[in-house]
């Protein structure tokens, strides 16, 4: 047995050898980045540069873009140095840097998607209250609390797992992640493991009740109301509604992959649905916003059309 802080690296085993197509996969790993980080950081500066833009539901599209970006980076340049590599390993410190950052986009993906339910239910069922209850400094608040509240949850984790003794270093994943590590500790984890069930289905809870409380008085609103207030419910809630669904599928898959028993299931198998979450969304999210909101797609054709011209 070893302490994890002598532990100078983890074996990753989930990598196989690919012989000359590691080039092919390189090269759509790469393309696959280079689109999400040109398609988030245009959506990001075209809000941050229009003033017109510079409402709630946008201010949160930003922080979900900003979330995006910062998994992407966190996972495929990793991703990139792993296929060309012929040892798959990776440090000790890196590895518990990137848990903390895959586990902390979870996290903030989920909450903010939870309020951008709550705004699009106070802008649909309370419209003449809207800008008294969505202040400048509740926004800020709200996007503080997204960021702030997984951050500290996976400090916390990650200061139960580092101190422990471990009874190996091979993570049978493309990546590094908690229950990863948790699987190697030579003692007992029921300490861990319980609170790591708290800080994931609570996050979990809390997010999902505060959409199906808003969804719920937004569509009795709907069924309700005039059919100009039905077009604006499904013009907003279309788009969030599907990163809704896009993210809890592929976070189920996650979920389901760390807590189960998976080797019966194909290698190859368990390694696109334990990238899903982390891929689809970055690549899904900035394209379903920005062809399906009319002020973002204007906006950026004419911010595409001043640089090219």
């Amino acid at each position: 047995m070893i302490n994890s802080t002598q532990v100078s690296y983890f074996a990753l085993a989930a990598y196989f050898d690919t012989g000359l197509f590691k080039y092919l996969y390189f090269m759509v790993i790469m393309s696959l980045y280079l689109f999400i980080v040109c398609a988030n950081v245009l959506l990001i500066v075209v809000i941050c540069t229009n003033r017109s833009l510079h409402e709630p539901m946008y201010l949160f599209l930003c922080s979900l873009f900003a979330n995006e970006l910062y998994v992407s980076t966190g996972l495929f340049p990793f991703l990139l140095v792993q296929i060309l590599s012929d040892i798959h390993t990776v440090s000790a410190s890196f590895c518990f840097l990137q848990i903390f950052c895959l586990h902390v986009y979870g996290g903030v993906e989920y909450l903010t998607l939870a309020i951008m339910s709550y705004d699009r239910y106070l802008a649909i069922c309370y419209p003449l209250h809207y800008n008294t209850c969505m202040t400048s400094k509740k926004i800020a608040i709200l996007i503080a609390v997204t960021w702030l509240c997984p951050c500290f949850l996976l400090v916390v984790v990650l200061s139960l797992i580092t101190p422990v003794k471990l009874c190996g270093n091979i993570i049978d994943k493309v990546f590094c992640a908690t229950h990863s590590v948790v699987k190697l500790i030579c003692s007992n984890t029921i300490g861990i493991n319980i609170f790591g069930l708290i800080a994931s289905f609570g996050t979990i809870f809390v997010a999902l009740n505060v959409i199906l409380y808003t969804y719920l008085h937004i569509l009795r609103v709907c069924f309700s109301g005039s059919k100009e207030t039905r077009q604006k419910a499904v013009s907003t809630c279309t788009p969030h509604l599907a990163s809704l669904l896009n993210f809890s599928v592929g976070a189920s898959f996650e979920l389901l992959q760390s807590r189960f028993d998976m080797n019966s299931a194909p290698n190859i198998l368990r390694i696109l649905l334990s990238l899903y979450f982390l891929t689809c969304p970055p690549l899904f999210n900035p394209v379903m916003y920005g062809l399906k909101m009319s002020k973002i797609r204007a906006l950026t054709k004419s911010l595409i059309s001043n640089i090219c011209y």
